[in-house]
């Protein structure tokens, strides 16, 4: 559904709260409350879900605690072992759930915007990918057989999401998963319904994919795929830290306790030009800023504010 204007939004991982186990804190993470609380005076208008279970997932306890925040519910994040036929079934299951809530927090509070189903590869969990994130290989990625398996495992996804809760389905390309390089992100959009799931563009996990740091990139990556972005995730990239990563041949998950996500305008995607592109093409969806904190990188309020007096600079 269309908007006036551009929104934005943040979520849960840039409170700590990732998917993944590797990143679990030793300390409780910080109490959803005061993550809803903090995002809202940081001046954020909407939130994702967020890992399942970290936000209320009983409709009317979650629809009230965003709407006396005045936040929207915009999207769920869903990994899924795509190219795998026999995980399927799980991971299909798991996606109707989110979706689900999805849809009916955003009914029980008359939000104007219908949430996206953010699908993605179950990133982290292949040694081989996750070893070699932002900086991977042609070889390492998929055969054609399992690309067809990928693609096809995607829309049925994508089709039994719509046709259950109307909700569209935008894949987010991931680093430590298989839809990580510009090519791979080619590939899947080539073999995919573009009626039927669009792209969720994030600037800071494909600039990092990309295995460069040149600013071009992104600008490039934005033409290239135009028509199939659908949901954009403001994320940056530190040179510095992701040449490290590369140098050094860490993974995936070291890589983001180095901090290679920086605060917004701290890296070199090149933000300026994405805002003007999206203004160009009238866009009029959410933007969600995210940056992974790790327990004990600093504090996340703080850099969401920073983030989003950045934006401010921006016009946003």
């Amino acid at each position: 559904m269309a908007m006036e204007k551009i929104h934005i939004a943040n979520a849960p991982c840039s409170w700590g709260t990732l998917e993944f186990d590797e990143t679990q804190p030793q300390k409780p993470a910080i109490p959803w409350g005061q993550m809803l609380d903090e995002l809202q005076a940081a001046g954020y208008e909407g939130t994702e879900l967020g890992d399942w279970g970290y936000l209320p997932t009983a409709t009317d306890h979650l629809a009230a605690e965003l709407y006396r925040r005045g936040l929207t519910l915009v999207a769920g994040f869903v990994p899924v072992m795509l190219r795998e036929p026999s995980t399927l079934r799980t991971g299909l299951e798991q996606a109707l759930r989110i979706a689900s809530l999805l849809a009916a927090v955003s009914q029980a509070t008359g939000a104007a915007w219908q949430p996206l189903l953010l699908l993605a590869d179950e990133n982290g969990r292949d040694p081989l990918r996750t070893s070699c994130a932002g900086r991977i290989s042609p070889a390492q990625g998929l055969t054609p057989h399992e690309w067809r398996i990928f693609a096809r495992n995607s829309e049925i996804v994508a089709r039994v999401i719509y046709e259950s809760t109307g909700l569209r389905t935008a894949f987010h390309h991931h680093c430590a998963g298989y839809v990580e390089t510009p090519e791979e992100i080619a590939r899947f959009l080539e073999l995919t319904d573009p009626s039927l799931i669009g792209l969720t563009f994030d600037t800071g996990h494909y600039l990092y994919g990309s295995g460069s740091s040149e600013p071009e990139l992104v600008e490039e990556a934005l033409r290239r795929f135009d028509s199939r972005i659908w949901h954009v995730h403001f994320k940056d990239c530190s040179p510095r830290v992701a040449q490290e990563a590369r140098t050094q041949g860490w993974d995936y998950f070291t890589a983001l306790r180095h901090g290679v996500f920086c605060e917004l305008g701290q890296g070199t995607v090149p933000f300026p030009a994405v805002v003007d592109w999206l203004r160009q093409r009238s866009y009029q969806g959410w933007i969600v800023v995210e940056q992974d904190v790790l327990p004990g990188m600093g504090s996340p309020y703080l850099s969401a504010l920073r983030n989003r007096q950045y934006l401010h600079g921006l016009g946003l």
